[in-house]
């Protein structure tokens, strides 16, 4: 009986070990959408990981649903204390950047959700509302399993997704979203004026009203709070330019769109996501944490 038992946990093992690399890009989704960090992240996929090969999952139908809700569960937990840890952080807070393009060291469900302008319009959004929204309308999980992650009633777990659901939907139809096409040229044409340090070239990608915002996280010099209007934004870019070359700058896939990283001394000094509306750079977003960049 013993060894039956043995064979049979042995084969629910090799069963896991079988589906969860088809699972675990989910897994990792969901909970750097929740959290905007990919160490976070990652530590919640391997506690997921864990969770999964210590429970017997015969009983289980949808494995994906339940790791998904898992993630999502351990991922709320974590959102919650994040709060706190967010009002202490030195200067402004930016989402971890995820490679999603071929090379990506992290597999993901790739769609706007993951990119750096969606995640502070979530960051906005109340832990509850954040995780409702994510699992609902991003993973298509049904009510009654989000009610069970946020411990309400499904009809509060379907009020909570509709109103998060309102307020992203709003805040995206104040700042659409450049093609790639569109992305893949004012990226490039910002490339060489910023290499050249041609301030009237950056002045012309610069919405008047642009914003520039910096995370260095108290790690790095930083400015401490954003930079606003056109002309000030290519001024303070062309000073750092002048006192922070770069060796060279690539364009990479960050979460899902075009972004630019630049590499100084054989390694990475920032990576930076820009929102682009109608040929123009409305806001220029700049990772430069060392903490936030040792995975890229």
């Amino acid at each position: 009986m013993a060894n039956e038992n043995a064979t049979g946990r042995s084969e629910l093992e090799d069963t896991l070990g079988t589906e969860w690399e088809g699972h675990r890009p989910a897994v990792f989704g969901v909970a750097y959408r929740l959290l905007g960090s990919v160490a976070d992240a990652e530590d919640v996929t391997q506690d997921v990981w864990l969770r999964a090969a210590g429970t017997d999952l015969q009983d289980i139908d949808d494995l994906r649903a339940w790791l998904v809700t898992v993630a999502a569960r351990r991922s709320y937990d974590i959102l919650k204390s994040a709060r706190f840890r967010r009002e202490t952080y030195v200067g402004p807070w930016l989402p971890e950047p995820l490679l999603t393009g071929p090379d990506a060291s992290e597999p993901v469900l790739v769609d706007e959700s993951v990119g750096s302008a969606m995640l502070l319009i979530m960051e906005e959004l109340s832990p509850l509302e954040r995780v409702a929204f994510v699992l609902h309308d991003v993973f298509g999980l049904e009510f009654v399993r989000i009610a069970e992650v946020l411990d309400v009633s499904v009809p509060n777990a379907r009020q909570l997704a509709s109103r998060a659901r309102r307020r992203v939907t709003n805040a995206k139809q104040s700042s659409p979203q450049a093609s790639r096409a569109e992305r893949e040229r004012v990226l490039a044409a910002f490339r060489a004026a910023y290499e050249a340090g041609d301030l009237a070239g950056l002045v012309r990608l610069l919405h008047p009203d642009a914003v520039y915002v910096t995370d260095g996280g108290g790690k790095v010099a930083a400015m401490r709070k954003p930079v606003y209007g056109g002309e000030r934004v290519a001024e303070v870019m062309v000073r750092v330019g002048r006192r922070w070359r770069p060796d060279r700058i690539d364009l990479v896939e960050v979460g899902g769109e075009l972004a630019l990283v630049c590499h100084r001394e054989g390694r990475v000094y920032s990576v930076d996501t820009l929102q682009i509306t109608d040929g123009l750079i409305t806001a220029y977003r700049r990772v430069i944490n060392p903490d936030k960049l040792s995975h890229v």
